[in-house]
């Protein structure tokens, strides 16, 4: 074969591994193929009770007695939890420098399907740290109407609902820059580089738009470890299981009586694990019937709760000890399951059966005793396949998806 044959062989073949190259480096986010039904009524409770949540969680962080009392024995065996705490005493102690206080928390539910067919919303955590992915779900809506009204579903493809969380928590960002009043300010995000997950430069893409500058600095697994601010205690399980205590939400909004029914009607069913009859009725309960509940540790961000027989195997080598109040006990919700096809990368196509969760972001900006800005900015829905138990997008389980109502 002549020269000229190889050197085009050898440029053809270098051009195909460029490509290869610059494939591998470009991807797509997780997502579902189709959008998933929620009904219409339940979605908008959720949307509904979420400012509600934000001055909850406001208020919480703001009460050193509370959360000293509902943690008292959380922070006796759990060292992470402890350490929070130990900052949070710190700062009150020096004083709080500033006046401005930036909420920005995502709730999240699961729709329980109740014996007559109709699902209630309950909820699974709120997230105060790893309340992420605001910016790709803003990008999402146009991606599934295109994929109705190719499959010929276009009366469909004009009930997804337009969602831009990425502008909602920008806004909330702006706000609390504008009242720090200097134009020098700089945003920072602390940032995991995924390379599927790009969501915060959406939200920096809105801050551009205001004129606002942000940098952006790279921590591995800061949403876990790095992140602190006056709220995440109030995020916590145990705080979470404490105030479905009869009585303690009107302690937090003693002249709103319409803010606690909301809430109290998310509530699943949360049970202690401390030390005494109550929580000894609460572990013999788990261990007679551990498919009932979800055993839950001190963390946010997915992957870290416990069910079936592995709930047995911890709390029989707890139940004694004061380790068992490092968790919550929490009924099992029981969503209606779908089928979907899962799009991730180097994942086969198939059809799954699927289990959808709901989130609902909100914002918040306080300065003072002001309530300078509360509302909800959007929402998010994240389905996975039912063979997983626990798990988010970033652990590479669930993928994100889009409400169609019903």
């Amino acid at each position: 074969m002549s020269s000229g044959f190889w050197m085009m062989n050898r440029y053809v073949t270098s051009a195909f591994f460029s490509f290869l190259l610059v494939f591998q480096l470009v991807t797509y986010t997780p997502l579902t193929l189709f959008p998933t039904s929620v009904p219409k009524a339940v979605f908008l409770q959720a949307l509904a009770v979420q400012t509600h949540y934000n001055t909850l969680v406001d208020r919480i962080s703001q009460d050193s007695d509370f959360l000293k009392e509902a943690l008292a024995s959380t922070i006796e065996v759990d060292d992470f939890t402890a350490r929070l705490f130990r900052i949070y005493q710190q700062i009150l102690k020096e004083g709080r420098s500033q006046s401005i206080v930036l909420g920005l928390n995502r709730s999240d539910y699961m729709l329980d399907q109740r014996d007559d067919g109709t699902s209630s919303l309950k909820q699974i955590e709120i997230n105060t740290i790893a309340a992420c992915f605001g910016g790709l779900s803003s990008r999402t809506p146009d991606v599934h109407r295109h994929v109705l009204k190719v499959a010929g579903r276009l009366e469909e493809s004009q009930h997804i609902l337009d969602n831009n969380p990425a502008a909602g928590l920008a806004q909330g960002i702006a706000k609390a820059w504008e009242l720090y009043g200097s134009e020098r300010a700089v945003i920072v995000f602390l940032v995991e580089e995924n390379p599927e997950i790009f969501d915060h430069r959406y939200v920096e893409k809105e801050l551009w738009k205001r004129n606002i500058r942000s940098i952006r600095r790279r921590f591995d697994d800061c949403f876990m470890f790095l992140h602190f601010n006056l709220t995440h205690l109030a995020g916590t399980k145990k705080v979470q299981q404490v105030l479905a205590r009869p009585g303690v939400l009107e302690k937090f909004f003693p002249d709103q009586p319409q803010a606690v029914e909301l809430i109290r009607a998310t509530f699943a069913g949360l049970y202690t694990l401390d030390m005494g009859p109550e929580g000894d009725k609460t572990v013999a309960m788990a261990l007679a019937e551990p498919d009932r509940f979800v055993l839950k540790p001190q963390r946010e961000g997915g992957g870290n709760n416990i069910y079936g027989s592995e709930i047995c195997q911890v709390l029989e080598a707890v139940k004694d000890s004061t380790e068992r109040t490092a968790y919550i006990l929490m009924d099992k919700i029981h969503p209606a399951p779908v089928h979907n096809y899962l799009l991730r990368r180097d994942a086969p196509l198939k059809m799954s059966t699927c289990l959808s969760e709901l989130g609902v972001f909100g914002a918040y900006v306080r300065r003072g005793e002001d309530m300078v800005m509360n509302e909800c900015v959007g929402h998010l829905l994240r389905t996975k396949s039912s063979e997983h138990s626990d798990g988010g997008v970033a652990a590479g389980v669930a993928v994100l998806d889009n409400p169609l109502l019903i």
